[in-house]
């Protein structure tokens, strides 16, 4: 779906399938843990200099895959800030670090899916791929990232902010980029060229192995969400660069 916001209130411009249905987020489950540990900062609860990682990494470094740990446990690592490799350990990590004696799917529940009314949205498994929601909810999700609701326009864009921008990695299934800017969570366009198509150097999402996908940008008050029955592959890497800029352009057309 595609949508805009005019003064806080979801625009719809395009959309196609039945948007309540239920669909595995997969990646895309880092869009609603990153802005569940945005309300923890806003709140004063934790700090993003807090070393809750290995080697001394910070939730910033957990956050922005620079904490320098493997895709999963026990994968090879390498120094703190030196590459962005790309963690779901880290993700989980700083999950597990900070719920007390909450679960996962409790400490999200509480921080998101209640709180923005998210009723068909729950965690299944691992904070950093396992939740399971409609299109309906992502939609949500993705105005609470635009407007913002919950946190401070100042600590949204410090989450949607390159954190040490001139960092190279590899995002998956589109290749390695140098630099390869991230934010505390979601993934930020900056220069690449890639499954975000030709939308502007600060727009920011994230894609996930369930083919779902979002893809914001604050200045436009503009999103594209989508949730998809077929898993991430070669289909999406040749689809969405063309698709994310053809809607960007039919968004300026209405």
């Amino acid at each position: 779906m595609l949508f805009r916001l005019d003064v806080g209130v979801v625009e719809r411009i395009a959309e196609e399938g039945d948007l309540d249905v239920v669909r595995p987020w997969a990646s895309v489950s880092k869009m609603a843990v990153s802005l569940a540990f945005a309300i923890e900062v806003d709140w004063d609860l934790h700090s993003l200099t807090e070393s809750l990682g290995p080697r001394g990494a910070t939730l910033a470094n957990l956050l922005s895959h620079t904490s320098g740990l493997g895709l999963e446990e026990g994968d090879s690592v390498v120094d703190v800030g030196a590459k962005r490799v790309y963690s779901n350990y880290a993700v989980d990590l700083a999950v597990a670090a900070i719920i007390g004696e909450n679960t996962a799917a409790t400490w999200l529940d509480n921080r998101i899916f209640r709180p923005f009314g998210m009723q068909s949205t729950r965690l299944e498994g691992r904070a950093s791929s396992g939740v399971v929601g409609s299109t309906e909810d992502l939609v949500t999700l993705a105005a609470g990232w635009l407007r913002p609701d919950g946190v401070a326009r100042a600590t949204r864009d410090r989450f949607v902010t390159p954190y040490l921008p001139n960092v190279s990695g590899v995002v998956p299934g589109f290749g390695r980029f140098s630099p390869c800017p991230w934010g505390l969570g979601p993934e930020v366009q900056g220069e690449k060229r890639h499954w975000m198509g030709d939308w502007p150097s600060a727009s920011f999402g994230h894609f996930g192995q369930s083919g779902a996908m979002m893809l914001l940008n604050v200045r436009d008050q503009l999103g594209l969400v989508a949730t998809s029955s077929e898993p991430f592959g070669s289909w999406a890497v040749d689809l969405w660069p063309g698709w994310t800029s053809s809607m960007r352009r039919r968004a300026f057309e209405t």
